[in-house]
């Protein structure tokens, strides 16, 4: 069922958000924790947003509660720009972190809480079955993507899940580790999620 495919991914979250939060002296596991963190919100967002928000704004109970996802991730997507510099270590970085990773348990308590009970009285079961398979393809789809931005992160051939990549020294080096993606920040993002625009805060 789409709602057990969607709870995966946030358990993922959940995960790299409490592990880039711990994270102190390594700035490189850091930095690969955040891309990580990154490719994994975006990739979920995309898919999440096509096959579950977008069936659920066309249904009129469905309205409030689907602008209200929407406008918390475009909140996620303005802290990943902000997050998404080569320096790490800079002052005020951890605590921009650990304002993004309250943010992110903040939407997925109130997803599973709220926008799940409403999403389970518009949806039917056959359309329910229907978005799981489409969902589960899109995220890994749009990991691969997004991960294709960054030489430190991979996605894993079996699991479709997001991995660090082997080491930099063992392969020719393509792309710098840690640049913001050119199809990775919040106007991008909202672009390939089929708006023109990113979503703006009201």
């Amino acid at each position: 069922m789409i709602f057990d495919a969607i709870r995966e991914s946030h358990d993922l979250q959940r995960d790299l958000c409490r592990k880039l939060t711990a994270s102190r002296r390594d700035m490189a596991a850091r930095q690969v924790l955040f891309l990580q963190l990154k490719v994994e919100l975006m990739a979920h967002a995309a898919a999440e947003e096509r096959h579950l928000y977008v069936p659920l704004l066309m249904e009129d109970g469905g309205l409030d509660a689907s602008r209200h996802a929407l406008h918390e991730h475009h909140e996620v997507d303005e802290l990943l720009d902000d997050l998404s510099v080569r320096n790490k270590k800079q002052a005020g970085w951890i605590a921009t972190a650990k304002k993004l990773s309250f943010k992110v348990r903040h939407h997925l308590k109130e997803e599973e809480a709220k926008f799940f009970q409403v999403a389970g009285r518009l949806l039917t079961a056959a359309k329910k079955k229907q978005l799981a398979g489409k969902y589960g393809r899109e995220i890994v789809r749009m990991r691969r993507h997004y991960a294709a931005e960054y030489e430190t992160v991979a996605v894993a051939a079996a699991s479709g899940r997001v991995k660090p990549a082997k080491r930099a020294a063992d392969k020719p080096a393509k792309r710098a580790a840690d640049k913001p993606a050119t199809r990775g920040n919040a106007r991008t993002g909202a672009q390939l999620r089929g708006k023109s625009e990113p979503r703006r805060t009201r």
